[in-house]
């Protein structure tokens, strides 16, 4: 299968602001119990899914040309960048269209979001509503790049124009959900959606990761703010 590659900018300087993330003992939750519980729910939900990535994948070829797998570089942890892999559910070359779409974005911050975005296809609004253009993240979390909690990956670009207080975000791996998922998405605003994350990372426990993964079932059923 082919796989569309974003280009992005370069990732700002972030060693400074270093002293401001959260320091884990090293046989922590966040260091060893968090990595294992990733492995083996995210091993599962891929051999579970992927009958479901088969017929995606074929729904995504008859919609629209292009690659089914959308690929772009985002950012992790403390700065570091990797390949980040979602379901395409924009027509080919839609990263190009952005630019000209600017003002409508619905979203303050550096991020951009449009809730009827003209470049997202029939079958890609499907996904965005059920989150299944996601799945393919769990190859990340698989080579420990992402987990199944924590903040959203966000695009170098973004990172560049953060606040020192957002920079605390890349304090742990970024996730497939979050505070931010399960309690209104795109529908909040910049500064809730960062605020959450901070209390995510100076709180995260396997409770409050339970308590994410156990609402993220109902926010994907719900499809609030999912756009």
């Amino acid at each position: 299968m082919q796989f569309a590659v974003q280009e992005t900018t370069e990732l700002a300087v972030v060693g400074e602001l270093e002293p401001a993330f959260p320091v884990h003992a090293r046989w922590s939750y966040t260091t060893t119990v968090k990595r294992v519980l990733d492995l083996c729910l995210a091993s599962a939900f891929l051999i579970c899914s992927l009958p479901a990535w088969l017929l995606i994948a074929v729904a995504i070829k008859i919609d629209s040309r292009g690659p089914v797998f959308f690929v772009q570089e985002r950012v992790g942890l403390r700065g570091g960048r990797f390949r980040f892999y979602k379901f395409r559910s924009m027509e080919e070359g839609a990263d190009r269209a952005r630019e000209a779409l600017q003002h409508l974005n619905e979203v303050s911050g550096p991020v951009f979001k449009v809730r009827l975005d003209p470049r997202v296809t029939r079958v890609g609004r499907i996904l965005r509503r059920t989150s299944l253009d996601e799945l393919p993240q769990l190859i990340n979390v698989l080579r420990g790049e992402m987990s199944l909690v924590g903040p959203r990956p966000p695009l170098p670009s973004e990172v560049a124009q953060y606040r020192p207080s957002d920079m605390v975000r890349l304090g742990v791996k970024p996730g497939l959900t979050c505070w931010w998922a399960v309690r209104g998405r795109s529908d909040c605003d910049f500064d809730t959606w960062m605020a959450y994350d901070r209390e995510y990372v100076f709180g995260v426990s396997f409770w409050v990761d339970l308590a994410i993964l156990a609402r993220t079932v109902w926010a994907v059923l719900n499809g609030h703010g999912a756009y």
